[in-house]
């Protein structure tokens, strides 16, 4: 079915999030040999919303934060100042053993040595999002939404988490929302709990209307049959891609759009990088090619990022995933693990390979 959105709202995109910071190291050096670090505010879905904030359009963050804390008002600070409203309770910290906003600590990685993640989510207060905290009649029958991204991350953090992204779908297909959902798969997050998070994942893509995914998510998500084994290239990459999308559009009928995008690592400042989609009968691939990496962090939010701004506005099917790609292109050439877009232009250099000097 044709993706059609809502018009007169006064948000483009609504994300829920579990907001946190970032520390990397300098010029690329490995966490365990460095004393010096950057501290970035992050979370991999106010990474997927910057590509619209940073270009105008309106953009809402609901997420928590820790009372008085000084980490709170910088990732405050942080959003203002990436164009981006936000709403959400202010939760006590209960002591230095209660509640905090997350830690990711990050290797980039250079040449042949890759990129190692460390995510410390102890007493992380973003586990405790409650729909009954939000005033979802006045966000999404008021003010009005477009589109309303959901993360597998938030929706698996915690029981509450689950339920509360279920919530938003629920109330956001009432109004008429159109539903965005990275299914993002984490081990970690699933263990010991896949019957509940299996049930949780079913319903929020029936609801859903945009899907993304590679062939990991959708097998251990939702259990839709995978390729066969066998075939590394990228070729047959695209290939098991669409096998997988036919056998998920027959369980999902109601899902107008599903990508993802295909990575082939050289080393940790050359990859090959490409995406797919399909939109209704309409199958669209960018062949992968080759980019330079800064920090491949947060390459996948800006594919999604820039997916959606297209979509919010309303190109040709065709640039949905063209500018999807250089977005995430941009990402990985930042210190930062989200986009900050000069400009469309910037972006559609990037699709066009134009990297020459603008003056």
């Amino acid at each position: 079915m044709p993706l059609r959105l809502k018009n007169d709202c006064k948000y483009a995109l609504l994300v829920p999030t579990s907001m946190g910071i970032r520390l990397t190291p300098p010029a690329g050096q490995p966490v365990h040999a460095s004393d010096t670090f950057l501290m970035h505010a992050t979370s991999a879905e106010s990474n997927v919303a910057s590509i619209s904030s940073y270009l105008g359009l309106p953009v809402k963050i609901l997420t928590t934060f820790v009372k008085g804390s000084p980490i709170a008002q910088f990732i405050k600070n942080n959003l203002a100042s990436r164009h981006i409203d936000f709403e959400g309770p202010e939760v006590e910290k209960g002591g230095p053993w209660g509640y905090r906003h997350q830690i990711n600590i990050a290797d980039s990685g250079a040449g042949s040595r890759g990129p190692r993640v460390d995510n410390d989510r102890a007493g992380e207060v973003g586990r405790t999002l409650n729909i009954e905290d939000f005033d979802l009649q006045r966000i999404f029958g008021e003010e009005g939404v477009q589109i309303v991204h959901l993360s597998g991350l938030i929706a698996a953090l915690s029981p509450e988490t689950g339920t509360f992204c279920l919530a938003l779908a629920r109330v956001a297909k009432k109004y008429g929302t159109r539903i965005s959902f990275d299914l993002n798969h984490r081990a970690s997050f699933w263990q010991n709990r896949k019957d509940e998070l299996s049930e949780i994942f079913a319903e929020i893509v029936g609801l859903s209307d945009i899907l993304v995914g590679n062939e990991e998510d959708f097998q251990l998500c939702l259990g839709i049959e995978g390729p066969e084994a066998g075939g590394v290239d990228l070729a047959a990459k695209i290939e098991n891609f669409k096998s997988m999308i036919d056998r998920v559009k027959k369980a999902c009928p109601n899902i107008s759009v599903f990508a993802t995008t295909l990575r082939q690592v050289v080393d940790a400042n050359s990859h090959f990088w490409g995406a797919i989609m399909v939109e209704g009968e309409n199958w669209h691939v960018v062949e992968p090619r080759q980019i330079t990496v800064l920090d491949r962090i947060g390459g996948g939010d800006g594919f999604v990022g820039g997916l959606l701004y297209a979509i919010l506005k309303k190109w040709e099917t065709e640039k949905w995933l063209q500018f999807g790609w250089a977005g995430g292109a941009l990402a990985t050439t930042l210190l930062t693990d989200y986009c900050q877009p000069a400009d469309e232009e910037q972006i559609w250099s990037i699709w066009k390979g134009n990297a020459r000097v603008r003056r």
